[in-house]
């Protein structure tokens, strides 16, 4: 599964909670960003912390 923010193609490894909106499979280098957000809850997806070392 591939990041779902525009021209990304980076794998999914975080699943964000977004209070606010549908919840977001994303890149690690998204979550970093998006995850600072208050009531963002960013939690690593099964089977992919492999990818989190990229």
């Amino acid at each position: 599964m591939d990041c779902t923010e525009p021209d990304c193609q980076r794998p999914a490894t975080v699943e964000l909670h977004v209070p606010w909106d549908e919840n977001r499979h994303v890149c690690a280098a998204h979550a970093r960003v998006l995850g600072r957000q208050d009531g963002v809850v960013a939690d690593p997806l099964p089977d992919r912390g492999d990818d989190l070392l990229e």
